[in-house]
């Protein structure tokens, strides 16, 4: 039986776990069976043993001569990932790109149920968008001392970035997905922040074209 020994690796490999599971969910999709690591680092250009030094942290996958069952591979990978853990959360933030979320990113496909947002437009309090209930910021503690919520996504200004990110860890919170464009900070170990920075996507691709 497969042992998880997930001591000490590296954010490097945790970076790359989604790609796999995503280019093992493609190739579900595909009916392809199984795979060697010579194949699936081809599809993916990365090296066969970096693929099998990455999923080694995680225990023995894949047989000698036959490769990787796709369909299994796929299965551990989302469960090291938690997708199957039904994790709740809540975004904080319905203008353009908040609405442009909940209308369009597969929450459920990730292993997340998005129960509700808020956001402080009467203009959208007391709407929908995709069966997302939008309410007032002020019920957000409320809703917070009273669901079980893993994670809040932040589509806010920058200037109210930190304070809200405080105040909803005050409330229980460990979980965020933040598109405010500024790095927040914690020194609590328990919250985990995942700052997303759409400049430094474009910039790395600004990087490679100009010394391409």
């Amino acid at each position: 039986m497969r042992v998880l020994k997930k001591e000490n690796v590296s954010d490097a490999v945790i970076r790359r776990l989604p790609r796999y599971y995503r280019q093992l969910t493609d190739l579900c999709a595909k009916g392809v069976v199984r795979i060697s690591s010579h194949s699936l680092g081809q599809e993916m250009n990365i090296t066969a043993s970096q693929i099998r030094q990455d999923l080694s942290c995680f225990g023995e996958f894949g047989q000698q001569g036959y490769g990787y069952n796709v369909e299994e591979l796929h299965t551990e990978i989302g469960r090291i990932l938690g997708v199957d853990n039904d994790h709740h959360l809540v975004m904080i933030g319905v203008g353009n790109l908040g609405h442009a979320l909940l209308q369009n990113f597969p929450f459920t496909q990730t292993g997340f149920t998005v129960d509700a947002a808020f956001d402080i437009s009467p203009a959208v309090t007391g709407t929908r968008v995709n069966g997302v209930p939008i309410y007032s910021m002020d019920e957000v503690d409320g809703f917070i001392r009273t669901h079980n919520i893993d994670v809040v996504v932040l589509t806010i200004p920058q200037s109210i970035a930190q304070e809200t990110a405080d105040r909803l860890i005050a409330l229980g919170v460990r979980g965020f997905w933040n598109f405010t464009n500024v790095e927040l900070t914690c020194g609590q170990p328990d919250v985990k922040i995942e700052n997303i920075h759409f400049a430094d996507s474009l910039l790395t691709l600004s990087y490679r074209i100009a010394n391409r």
